[in-house]
């Protein structure tokens, strides 16, 4: 029961992670990136730590270490991605982000050797074909948008690997604390950088704003972290993905973002991609319960 209540958990993140693409759009006409991020890590770090308070009385350093892992990831990712966003659309945006689940396999096999299969390979190249019909202009040249919400891709699909090694072995609700504390004093530090102190937001911007950390942050970071301890990392990032439509979806019906063929195309491409490259059929599954498990070997995080 569990492992089905987590499945739809991860639904319900991918629909208010899809909203979030058109909530950033319409925030960047009136803040900058780094103002969208730390007003975002901000209230997420409010929200999450008045939750996990009493626990953070016994923090473990252990505890410290891998949420601060998954908050630089977590930041690398949304940098890359909202900055990007300025120069792309919402519906591309959420696709070629949707690429971060077809890198989590290979992130394991850099990591801990594990095997990529014949899928995910094969899921690796229609990705590639997919982002090329999607994003390539007529020169073959890739837009500085859409390349840099390739980048920020890996650093989402080190955040759901980090989320899979990291939650069943440590409290999710600490873990999200120092993960989004740590998204939100990079957010501003950034922010500090480049002097973007002045703000001239509406209130579409702060409803947008308040969407984006409140619900888009902490809830769903809050729901990922809770859901992924009974759902393996790659069959969550399968479900994870699936953001990406909900993302064109909204995009379409309250941005009136017009749809052509070839982003059809390169959409329905990256999305079998995504769910060739982590799929695992039943009998592989119960082979590897019965069969002994192998020490893991690699880099210690």
């Amino acid at each position: 029961m569990k492992k089905y209540l987590s499945i739809f958990g991860l639904i319900l993140v991918t629909v208010i992670w899809g909203g979030g693409f058109v909530a950033s759009d319409m925030a960047l006409e009136i803040l900058t990136p780094f103002q969208i991020m730390t007003f975002r890590f901000f209230l997420g770090t409010v929200i999450l730590g008045g939750i996990s308070l009493p626990g953070m009385k016994d923090i473990k350093k252990e505890e410290i270490r891998a949420g601060f892992f998954m908050g630089c990831a977590l930041f690398a990712g949304f940098a890359l991605q909202i900055v990007g966003l300025q120069y792309t659309t919402p519906s591309k945006n959420a696709f070629l982000t949707a690429t971060n689940v077809v890198m989590v396999p290979f992130i394991a096999f850099l990591v801990y050797k594990k095997t990529v299969g014949l899928n995910g390979i094969v899921g690796a190249v229609m990705a590639i074909v997919g982002v090329g019909i999607l994003s390539l202009n007529g020169n073959l040249s890739l837009g500085a948008g859409d390349a840099l919400t390739l980048v920020g891709a890996v650093g989402f699909a080190f955040q759901i690997f980090l989320t899979g090694e990291f939650a069943p072995k440590y409290r999710v609700k600490v873990l999200n604390t120092v993960q989004m504390a740590t998204a939100f004093l990079l957010s501003a530090v950034f922010l500090a950088a480049q002097g973007q102190f002045s703000v001239h937001a509406t209130s579409t911007g702060w409803l947008s704003v308040l969407y984006l950390g409140a619900v888009s942050t902490a809830l769903t970071y809050l729901l990922q972290t809770n859901c992924q301890k009974y759902v393996d990392e790659t069959k969550a990032a399968i479900i994870l993905s699936m953001e990406s439509v909900f993302g064109t979806l909204f995009s379409v019906i309250l941005l009136h973002e017009n749809v052509t063929m070839r982003m059809i195309g390169g959409c329905v491409l990256i999305l079998a991609a995504v769910i060739l490259s982590n799929y695992s059929g039943e009998k592989k599954e119960e082979l590897e319960k019965t069969e002994p498990k192998k020490e893991k070997v690699g880099v210690e995080l």
